[in-house]
C-alpha cells in the first residue's frame, strides 16, 4: 500500500512539473499561426514585417483571376507579347498555343509557372500594370496594410511586399473560394498534355494539409503558407525567409490544433436563451442561433457570452425573426458574434371567450375586456 501511495505522489508532482505547451519558435525571419474562422492569431513571430514573399504571390494571382473569370473552361491563347521577360519556374507555354485557365491555374498553384502567372496576368487585365492594380485593390479589401504587388509571380522587384500576417488574411480567402482551395489542395493533375505535381511536400508530409503555395528567390529566401484541417478547425500558417519550413510548419500546427482546440460557442436552430415578450400570454419566447458559431480556446480561458436582444419584443412574432445577436467575449473583448432568431411563433390573440362563454355573460351583464391579460370580467 505504501508503495502505491509513494507511485501516486510521485505522478502527482511529476504532472505538477510539467510545464504548460508553449508556442513553438521557427526558423523563419517572420511567421504566424492563425485560425481561419475566427482569424485570431495563435502564433505570432515578427508577423506585420513586409518582407519578399516569392512565389506565394501567386495566391493572390489565382484569387483575382477566378473571381473576374470564374469560367475556367474559357480557352486563351497564349500571345508572345504575354512571354516577354519571363524567367524562372515555367510551364512551358509557347506563343499561339491555346490553353484553358483551369490548366492554367494549376500551372500556377502546383507547378509555380511564372508563365502562367504572366499569361493569366495579361489576359485578365490586358497588361502587367492593370493586373497589379487588380492584386493591390484586392489586398485593401482584404486589410492587407503592409502588402504592394507590382507583378503576378512574386520575382523580386521594388515595391513587392507583404507581412506573415496578411498572407494569412490572403490564405483565409483562398480557403473561402472553393476553386482556389481545391487547387491549392491537389498533388497532381494532368490537363491538356501538361502534367502537374504540386511543390507543396505538405501534402505528403500532413494528412491534413489542405495546401497552400511554396515560394524561393534569392532576396525572399523560403516562403510557405499551409493549411491544415482537423474535424471543424482550419488553421492556416505562414512563414517567411525559413530554411526550416515543412519541420516548422508541422511542428506550429500541431502546437495549434492541441493547444487552441476549436470550441462549439452554438449550433444553427440550437436555444441560446429566452427573453420577455409583451402582448401575449406567452410571456417569453426562445432565441435560437441562426447558424453555428466556433472559436478556438485554450485551456483555462473563459468566454462570457452576451445577448443583446431588440426592446421592446411585442407580439405577434412570427418564428425565425431576427430579435437580436449573442456575442462572445474573451477578457473583455469581442470574439464572435451569432443573430439570434425566434424559436417559435408568438401570437397576439390572447384567449377570447367563446360564443357561449360571451352568451353566458351577456346575461349577467358582464362585459370582457379583451385587453388585459388576466382574462378579467368587468
Amino acid at each position: 500500500m505504501r508503495r502505491i501511495l509513494a507511485l501516486c505522489l510521485f505522478l502527482t508532482m511529476l504532472v505538477a512539473l510539467c510545464p504548460p505547451a508553449r508556442a513553438v519558435s521557427t526558423s523563419a525571419s517572420s511567421a504566424v499561426l492563425m485560425d481561419a474562422g475566427s482569424q485570431r492569431v495563435l502564433l505570432d513571430q515578427d508577423m506585420h514585417t513586409p518582407r519578399p514573399i516569392a512565389s506565394i504571390t501567386k495566391l493572390m494571382t489565382a484569387l483575382v483571376a477566378v473571381e473576374d473569370s470564374p469560367d475556367l473552361s474559357q480557352e486563351v491563347e497564349v500571345s508572345a507579347q504575354w512571354l516577354e521577360g519571363v524567367e524562372g519556374s515555367s510551364i512551358y507555354l509557347k506563343a499561339g498555343e491555346k490553353v484553358s485557365l483551369e490548366t492554367l491555374l494549376y500551372g500556377l498553384l502546383l507547378q509555380s509557372g511564372n508563365d502562367a502567372a504572366q499569361v493569366i496576368a495579361c489576359w485578365v487585365a490586358g497588361d502587367l500594370d492593370g493586373f497589379a492594380q487588380m492584386m493591390n485593390e484586392k489586398a485593401q479589401e482584404l486589410g492587407m496594410t503592409n502588402t504592394h504587388f507590382t507583378n503576378p509571380s512574386g520575382l523580386t522587384e521594388e515595391g513587392h511586399y507583404s507581412s506573415a500576417y496578411d498572407m494569412a488574411l490572403l490564405a483565409c480567402a483562398c480557403l473561402d473560394n472553393p476553386v482556389v482551395a481545391g487547387i491549392c489542395a491537389t498533388q497532381t493533375i494532368a490537363l491538356e498534355g501538361h502534367t502537374f505535381v504540386n511543390h507543396n511536400k505538405l501534402l505528403w508530409l500532413e494528412e491534413d494539409c489542405v495546401g497552400m503555395k511554396t515560394g524561393y528567390t534569392e532576396a525572399a529566401g523560403r516562403t510557405l503558407v499551409s493549411a491544415a484541417t482537423r474535424g471543424a478547425q482550419t488553421l492556416v500558417c505562414v512563414t517567411l525567409n525559413d530554411p526550416d519550413d515543412w519541420d516548422d510548419h508541422q511542428a506550429m500546427l500541431d502546437y495549434g490544433f492541441e493547444t487552441y482546440p476549436a470550441t462549439q460557442l452554438c449550433q444553427q436552430g440550437s436555444e441560446v436563451g429566452r427573453t420577455a415578450v409583451g402582448g401575449s400570454l406567452c410571456p417569453n419566447v426562445s432565441l435560437v442561433a441562426q447558424g453555428d458559431a466556433w472559436y478556438p480556446v485554450a485551456e483555462g480561458e473563459q468566454l462570457e457570452m452576451q445577448l443583446d436582444v431588440f426592446s421592446p419584443l411585442v407580439a405577434p412574432i412570427p418564428q425565425g425573426t431576427q430579435l437580436g445577436t449573442a456575442r462572445w467575449l474573451l477578457d473583455g473583448e469581442l470574439v464572435a458574434e451569432m443573430p439570434v432568431l425566434a424559436g417559435e411563433n408568438v401570437a397576439d390573440n390572447q384567449w377570447q371567450p367563446s360564443w357561449l362563454q360571451r352568451w353566458w355573460m351577456g346575461l349577467w351583464g358582464k362585459k370582457w375586456e379583451s385587453t388585459v391579460p388576466g382574462m378579467g370580467l368587468i
